[in-house]
């Protein structure tokens, strides 16, 4: 049987122009999958990639994960720095980037931290990244140093060193695009997302964007919603786009 061929592209793409965004249907061009548990959908680095860079650029996204940002930064002809402190994403990324594309840009990845980028300063051309939101969801057991471990409190406390670093790595004048949600604690929402945008303003960043980018699909939604009835509290079904500039 003849193997089907993968569509490379999405179809009938048209960049976002307000600052709503809503992607039902998540995307599967490419290797493109929702799989890696908590990975974004591939219409949000395209978006930020064709806006905010050009071909022949270097994008960089230091919490690479299941490598949605490596493909599509190879689907519009983008250099690709990708970094993750787990070697399994980093193993998962290289798979997902193997496909034939006829295309000049390199892809480069390999396991690090992003609170001490291997990088030079003013080296990059944008960052596009999708961190952990603190201890929502855990990446790893033990691996030393994965935020996705930490509590909110130490968790920005780390990001503010990747924002520092963010920063140095970062040429004059390009930008910074990272997603960040929310989380509840005892019903009360703790906003991780907007302390995040100070921790990156307190760098240097200036905040250019903020985008509300909406939730769908998301699982347990039936249990979840019995419960906010109960116990008198709302879904949180948004996450915040920030996109900074240096």
């Amino acid at each position: 049987m003849a193997k089907k061929k993968i569509s490379l592209q999405p179809e009938n793409f048209e960049l976002e122009t307000n600052t709503v965004w809503a992607f039902p249907d998540r995307g599967k061009w490419a290797t493109h999958d929702a799989k890696y548990r908590g990975n974004w959908s591939p219409y949000i680095p395209r978006n930020v990639i064709l806006r905010y860079s050009q071909e022949g650029d270097t994008v960089l996204d230091q919490f690479v994960g299941g490598g949605t940002t490596a493909v599509e930064a190879k689907l519009t002809h983008r250099n690709f720095v990708g970094i993750d402190i787990n070697p399994s994403a980093i193993e998962l990324t290289k798979r997902k980037c193997e496909f034939d594309f006829d295309t000049q840009a390199t892809t480069t990845l390999s396991v690090g931290d992003a609170r001490a980028l291997p990088l030079d300063d003013k080296s990059v051309d944008l960052i596009c990244t999708h961190p952990p939101y603190a201890n929502i969801i855990h990446y790893s057991e033990d691996i030393d140093g994965d935020l996705s471990l930490l509590p909110m409190k130490e968790f920005l406390f780390e990001m503010g060193k990747i924002a520092k670093e963010c920063y140095r790595v970062l040429k004059k004048d390009k930008f910074c695009a990272i997603l960040m949600g929310d989380t509840r604690q005892k019903g009360m929402v703790q906003p991780l997302a907007f302390e995040t945008m100070r921790v990156f303003e307190l760098a240097g960043f200036k905040t250019k964007e903020i985008i509300i980018k909406e939730q769908h699909n998301c699982k347990a939604t039936g249990y979840w919603k019995t419960n906010s009835i109960k116990f008198n509290f709302l879904l949180l079904a948004h996450e915040y786009l920030f996109v900074f500039k240096k």
